[in-house]
C-alpha cells in the first residue's frame, strides 16, 4: 500500500506544483472528498464495484464535484483512482500527498497541545519559536488537554519538545526520586 500512496501522492504534488496551484486549496479539496468518501458506504460500494461502468461512475462524481465546487485536478485524481480500482487509497493517498507537499514547499508539520485554546498572537509566538528551533517553516494543527495544566508540548515528527507544567512536575519528581 504504501508505494501505491506514494506514486499517486507524487504525481499528485508534481500537478500541482507544474500547475502553480493553491496547495491549501487543493489539499482542502481532496480531504473533503476523501472524508465524503470515508463517510458514505454507499458511494464506495458504487466506485469499487467492477458491475458498474466506469463512465457511469464518473458521472457520479462529476455530480459531486459540481455541487461542491472541487477543482479539475482534484477530480482528475479521484477519477483515475476510479478507472484503476484504486479509490480505497484516496485517504491515504490525500494524507501522503500533504507531506510531501510540505516537504517540497519546506514546512515541517507540528503537533501543539495545549491546556486551554491558544489566541491568534500566542500561536504566531509559538509558531515562530518553534520555525526557529527546527530551522523550518511550520504548518501547526493544534489540540487541547486539559491534563497539559499549562504550556505546551510540541511535536515535530517524532520529536517531543514539553514545555507543559505536567511535564516540568514530572522531571521535578524523577529529580527528587533519584
Amino acid at each position: 500500500m504504501a508505494s501505491v500512496t506514494n506514486i499517486y501522492a507524487r504525481a499528485f504534488a508534481d500537478v500541482v506544483i507544474d500547475g502553480r496551484l493553491n496547495f491549501d486549496q487543493v489539499l482542502h479539496e481532496a480531504q473533503s472528498l476523501a472524508a465524503l468518501v470515508s463517510s458514505s458506504k454507499d458511494l464506495r460500494e458504487v466506485w469499487e464495484s467492477p458491475a458498474i461502468p466506469a463512465e457511469q461512475k464518473r458521472a457520479v462524481l462529476d455530480a459531486i464535484v459540481a455541487r461542491e465546487g472541487i477543482s479539475r485536478p482534484v477530480r482528475n485524481l479521484v477519477a483515475v483512482l476510479i478507472d484503476k480500482r484504486r479509490i480505497a487509497f484516496l485517504d491515504a493517498i490525500v494524507k501522503q500527498f500533504e507531506v510531501e507537499m510540505n516537504a517540497r514547499l519546506g514546512f515541517a508539520e507540528a503537533e501543539i497541545t495545549s491546556a486551554r485554546p491558544l489566541g491568534d498572537g500566542e500561536r504566531r509566538t509559538l509558531e515562530a519559536e518553534v520555525a526557529k528551533l527546527i530551522g523550518k517553516k511550520v504548518r501547526a494543527r493544534y489540540l487541547q488537554d486539559p491534563s497539559v495544566l499549562g504550556g505546551a508540548v510540541v511535536r515535530v515528527g517524532s520529536t517531543i519538545y514539553d514545555g507543559s507544567v505536567k511535564g516540568q512536575l514530572e522531571r521535578i519528581k524523577e529529580a527528587l526520586s533519584a
